[in-house]
């Protein structure tokens, strides 16, 4: 039903309240009835609900992000498209999906959070079904973790209970306090429900810096070798990718039964940016805020940054995290 025909049924029975007092009880119980009905189709309207117009993958519009706001990530982009895809479509998968993204700060993995609940709810980042826990915001206290897992379950299973595609976007694991994610790790598994409610349709999106040095360290191995980072396989960095995060005694992923068990889908590797990203991002960041593209600026932004390794100065310190602030400066 369209908005104006809501309008004009919603007018005809307030006119018909007006008369109310004209007919006889049955017709007043009708018409009631009937409003009610109305207000019913209203509110579903306009109110955000766990069904497919609200909740519907566009598989096109991801690849399409992807391939022109996400820069220098091509490995990135390929498992999350694959990755995303492939569970969406899957009407009945055998768990949630686990994506576990690292790399340094400013190379993008919040970003494709956003651009994954953006082709997944019609409110994005907005949507009452994508959830989003930060570390230091949420979980500040070492002493109360006991707290914090056990409120951290209920409110997990009662939003998988109001919608079974939901989303939990968990950031800054690598200052989680170790252990902690361990207790969500049933809601994971390969389990068809757990006291009734089943998991198997959400998505548990994990955001941390930690692997960012193994990462980096692969990346520049690869350039000094001579080598394109397009050449970059997963291979070359997911075992030791993952191995470092699991050993890593100041991230929440600390020998966390997550990895352990092989709850995580994917570990997906966030490349550390060179110049000609920035410059991508800068141009890219142009485009969003309606302004002609200027390749001098753009150049300018890029050239602003700090790189490393010192004398070479290849990859981006800070990746394009600044760009908007440094931009607001040029402009």
């Amino acid at each position: 039903m369209k908005v104006a025909d809501i309008f004009l049924c919603l007018n005809v029975l307030l006119t018909a309240g007006a008369l109310v007092n004209a007919f006889d009880p049955i017709t007043t119980s009708v018409g009631v009835g009937l409003f009610a009905a109305v207000g019913r189709t209203i509110y579903k309207y306009f109110h955000e609900s766990c069904d497919t117009k609200w909740i519907a993958f566009n598989a096109t519009g991801l690849k399409t992000d992807l391939d022109e706001k996400l820069f220098g990530q091509h490995l990135a982009s390929r498992i999350i498209l694959r990755a995303v895809s492939g569970f969406m479509s899957n009407e009945n998968p055998k768990k949630p999906l686990v994506l576990s993204l690292h790399g340094w700060t400013g190379t993008g993995k919040n970003f494709v959070s956003k651009l994954i609940a953006e082709n997944v709810y019609k409110e994005g980042m907005h949507s009452s079904f994508v959830h989003v826990f930060t570390s230091t915001l949420h979980f500040p206290h070492p002493s109360l973790i006991a707290t914090y897992k056990s409120e951290l379950q209920q409110w997990i299973k009662g939003n998988v209970s109001s919608c079974e595609r939901s989303m939990f976007i968990f950031d800054e694991m690598d200052k989680m306090h170790p252990g902690l994610i361990d207790c969500i790790k049933p809601y994971l598994d390969y389990y068809d429900k757990l006291d009734g409610v089943s998991y198997r349709k959400s998505i548990f999106i994990f955001l941390s810096n930690a692997g960012g040095e193994s990462i980096v360290q692969t990346t520049l191995d690869f350039w000094k070798a001579g080598r394109i980072r397009e050449e970059m396989e997963l291979k070359d960095v997911e075992t030791s990718l993952s191995l470092s995060v699991f050993n890593n005694n100041k991230s929440g992923f600390f020998h966390t039964s997550l990895i352990d068990k092989n709850l995580v889908d994917f570990f997906v590797p966030f490349l550390p940016l060179e110049y000609l990203h920035i410059v991508q991002c800068a141009l890219a960041e142009m485009k969003a805020r309606n302004l002609p593209p200027d390749m001098d600026v753009a150049d300018q932004v890029a050239k602003d940054l700090v790189y490393f390794p010192k004398s070479e100065r290849v990859f981006s310190v800070k990746g394009c995290k600044t760009i908007e602030s440094k931009l607001d400066y040029y402009t």
